[in-house]
């Protein structure tokens, strides 16, 4: 009798290792799939910037030829 508690035990544990194994590799995918996500939210992020620096750029050259044009408001 106890060598079959033994034996169920020791499949029990292989089962066990077998799972581990496949929850490794999901894990190590997962880790993989954030790194990508992470590179792509620092790509869109500078892309953003960049854009805002553009526009803020295009602003002071709107006014700076409104101000020559003399074409702003005066202040209230």
């Amino acid at each position: 009798m106890t060598a079959d508690v033994e034996n169920l035990m020791l499949e029990i544990l292989k089962r066990l290792q077998a799972d581990m194994a496949d929850v490794r590799q999901e894990l190590a995918g997962i880790r993989v799939e954030i790194s990508s996500l992470g590179q792509q939210i620092g790509a869109l992020t500078s892309a953003v910037y960049s854009g805002k620096s553009e526009l803020d750029s295009l602003k002071r050259r709107v006014e700076r030829i409104e101000r020559r044009l003399e074409l702003t408001d005066p202040a209230h």
